[in-house]
C-alpha cells in the first residue's frame, strides 16, 4: 500500500506549489502508515524531493506528453505500486489529469481540498466550496481515493528522507492531441507560484500607468496581475488576467489598485490570506471583501507606499 504524488515541474524546476502537494501527501501517508512514492515529470534534479518526505521516487523523462499520456503513466504507476491515494495539485494540469486517472482506477475524486483527512473510515476531507465562500466535508468511499490539493492550504513541511529513484518509461497513447504552441512569461514571477501579487484595475485610465503597478510589484518581489477589463482592452497580456474567468490566485499577500471587485474577480483571488484594496470609490464591492483598504487615488497612493517600502527595506537591509 502506498500514496501516490504527481510531482510536476516548470522547465525542469519543483514549483512552490509542487512542495506542497509532496508535503500534503506525505502527511497522508504518515497517517496512513504507508509510503511516500512521488512520481517526478522531467525534472532536472528528482532527488530534491527526498526533502520532502518522498520514500520512492519514480522517474519519468520524455520530451513530449499530453494529458492524456500523463494520466496513462500515473495510473499504470498507481496500480503498480499498489496505491490506495493519489495527490496532485489544483492546477491546470492537475485539475485536466485527476478525472481522467480517477475513471482509469474506477476511484473517488475531490478537488480544492484544503486539509489533512479528518477521518480515514470513512475517508473523509474538507474542500473548498462555491469559490472559497464554504467549506465542506466530503467522504470518498471508493478503495482507490484522488484528492486535488487547493493551492497555499497546506504549506512546505520539509521531512528529509532516503528514497529509492527508479527510471520509467512513459505510457504512449493513441491521441489527436497536440500541442502547437506555449506562450510563457520569461524573467517574470508566475502569478500561480506568488507569494505576493499585485493587480491593477482599468481604474488606472491607461496601459502605460501600469507602471505603477510593475513599480510595486518590483519593491515587494512579487507578481503583476490585472483584470478582465485591462487584457480585454490589450493593456496587459492575458497570462496576467486574475479572476474566476482568469487565472486563480492563492496568495499570501494579494493587492488590488484601482480595481472596484466584480463578483466574478472577488471569486478567483478569495482564497488569498490577506488581501488589501487600494480605490477612490469607498463604496467598491472589493473594500467589503477586503482585509485592509485605503480609499485614496492610486497615482498618489502607490508612489508613497513604493517610497515607504524602499525606505522600510533600506533601514531593515
Amino acid at each position: 500500500m502506498s500514496v501516490l504524488v504527481f510531482a510536476d515541474t516548470s522547465e525542469g524546476i519543483y514549483k512552490k506549489s509542487t512542495l506542497e502537494t509532496v508535503s500534503y501527501a506525505k502527511a497522508i501517508s504518515d497517517l496512513l502508515g504507508s509510503e511516500l512514492v512521488a512520481v517526478s515529470m522531467n525534472a532536472t534534479d528528482n532527488t530534491a524531493l527526498q526533502n520532502y518526505g518522498a520514500n520512492q521516487i519514480v522517474n519519468v523523462q520524455s520530451a513530449s506528453l499530453n494529458n492524456k499520456q500523463y494520466a496513462a503513466t500515473l495510473t499504470q504507476i498507481a496500480k503498480e505500486k499498489n496505491s490506495t491515494v493519489v495527490v496532485l495539485g489544483n492546477n491546470a494540469i492537475g485539475n485536466s489529469v485527476a478525472p481522467l486517472i480517477a475513471a482509469q482506477l474506477k476511484a473517488g475524486y475531490t478537488s480544492n481540498v484544503v486539509a489533512v483527512p479528518i477521518n480515514t473510515a470513512p475517508f473523509t476531507v474538507v474542500r473548498k466550496n462555491f469559490s472559497g465562500k464554504a467549506f465542506g466535508q466530503t467522504q470518498i468511499l471508493s478503495e482507490v481515493k484522488v484528492i486535488g490539493l487547493a493551492k497555499n492550504s497546506f504549506g512546505i513541511v520539509e521531512k528529509p528522507t532516503t528514497a529509492t529513484v527508479t527510471d520509467f518509461q512513459a505510457t504512449e497513447t493513441n491521441t489527436t492531441l497536440a500541442s502547437v504552441s506555449v506562450d510563457k512569461n520569461s524573467g517574470k514571477i508566475a502569478i500561480a507560484d506568488a507569494d505576493i501579487v499585485v493587480s491593477g484595475g482599468r481604474g488606472l485610465k491607461e496601459a502605460s500607468n501600469f507602471s505603477l503597478i510593475e513599480d510595486l510589484a518590483e519593491v515587494l518581489g512579487a507578481a503583476t496581475a490585472c483584470s478582465k477589463p485591462v487584457s480585454d482592452m490589450g493593456w496587459r497580456p492575458h497570462s496576467e488576467h486574475v479572476g474566476q474567468t482568469g487565472k486563480p490566485v492563492a496568495a499570501n499577500l494579494y493587492i488590488a489598485v484601482a480595481i472596484s471587485g466584480a463578483i466574478q474577480h472577488l471569486a478567483g483571488v478569495n482564497a488569498s490570506k490577506t488581501k488589501v484594496v487600494i480605490n477612490t470609490d469607498p463604496e467598491a464591492p472589493f473594500f467589503k471583501a477586503a482585509d485592509y483598504g485605503i480609499v485614496g487615488d492610486a497615482f498618489e497612493v502607490v508612489p508613497k507606499l513604493i517610497e515607504k517600502l524602499k525606505a522600510f527595506k533600506a533601514e531593515n537591509a
